[in-house]
C-alpha cells in the first residue's frame, strides 16, 4: 500500500468512525427525548449541595427508578435555601410544560423560619393545583419536625403535608429525610452526604414509578 494509498484509507475509517459516534449520539438523544420527565422541585437536599452532581438526588433517583424497569429523565429543580413562596414563584420557570412527574420537595426552610403552619399549607396547595392545572402528576415529599422547635407546631406543620395530600389526592412520602441518620449526612448534620441520598431515591422511586404509570 502507497503512503498516499494509506492516508486515504486512514480518512475513510476516520470519517466512518466519526459517522458512527454521530449517529450513535443522535440515537441516545431521540431515546431520551421518547423517555418521561420527572422535576424534583426543591431547595438545597434535593439540588444536592456539598455533592457532585453524580451523587445527588436527580442522578440517583434515575438510577433507582432504572432499577425498578422504568426509565426516566430526572431534572433538578431545586434552589439552595428556597421556601415553598419560593418554589411557588418560580413554579412555571422551573417546571417545564414536558414533566410528567413532579415531586415537591419544599417546607423545611419554611420550618427553619418559623413560618406560620397555616401558611405552608397554603403555599403547598397552591403549587400542587397549579401543576394540576397543568396535567402534571405530583408526588408530595414531607418532612420530619424535631419536636424541639415546640410540639404543636411540629404537629400543626407536619399535618400541613398531610392534609394538601390528602385533599389533591396525591402520594405523599411523610418525611424526604426518613432513614438518613446522622452518619448518612454531611458535617453540617441537616444535608444528606452521597449514601444518604441513595437512601432518598429508593424510598422515592416505588412512588414515583407508580406516578410516571398513572396510579397513586
Amino acid at each position: 500500500m502507497t503512503s498516499a494509498t494509506g492516508q486515504c484509507f486512514s480518512r475513510a475509517v476516520s470519517r466512518r468512525a466519526a459517522l458512527g459516534f454521530t449517529l450513535a449520539l443522535v440515537a441516545r438523544r431521540a431515546a431520551a427525548a421518547t423517555l418521561p420527565v420527572v422535576t424534583i422541585l426543591g431547595d438545597s437536599i434535593t439540588a444536592g449541595l456539598g455533592l457532585v452532581e453524580d451523587a445527588a438526588l436527580p442522578s440517583q433517583l434515575a438510577r433507582a427508578l432504572e432499577r425498578l424497569g422504568m426509565r426516566a429523565t430526572v431534572r433538578g429543580a431545586g434552589v439552595s435555601g428556597d421556601t415553598s413562596a419560593g418554589g411557588l414563584a418560580r413554579l412555571d420557570f422551573s417546571v417545564q410544560p414536558d414533566t410528567a412527574v413532579c415531586v415537591v420537595a419544599l417546607g423545611g426552610n419554611d420550618i427553619l423560619q418559623g413560618l406560620a403552619p397555616e401558611v405552608l399549607r397554603a403555599n403547598l396547595a397552591a403549587i400542587v393545583r397549579r401543576l394540576q392545572a397543568r396535567q402534571i402528576r405530583v408526588v408530595l415529599a414531607g418532612i420530619s419536625v424535631p419536636p424541639a422547635v415546640g410540639p404543636s407546631y411540629a404537629r400543626e406543620a407536619e399535618a400541613a403535608f398531610r392534609e394538601v395530600a390528602r385533599a389533591a389526592r396525591v402520594p405523599l412520602v411523610p418525611d424526604l429525610l426518613a432513614g438518613v441518620g446522622p452518619a448518612l449526612r454531611q458535617a453540617d448534620g441537616l444535608h444528606p452526604d452521597a449514601a444518604g441520598v441513595r437512601v432518598i431515591a429508593a424510598r422515592l422511586a416505588p412512588v414515583v414509578r407508580r406516578a410516571l404509570l398513572g396510579r397513586r
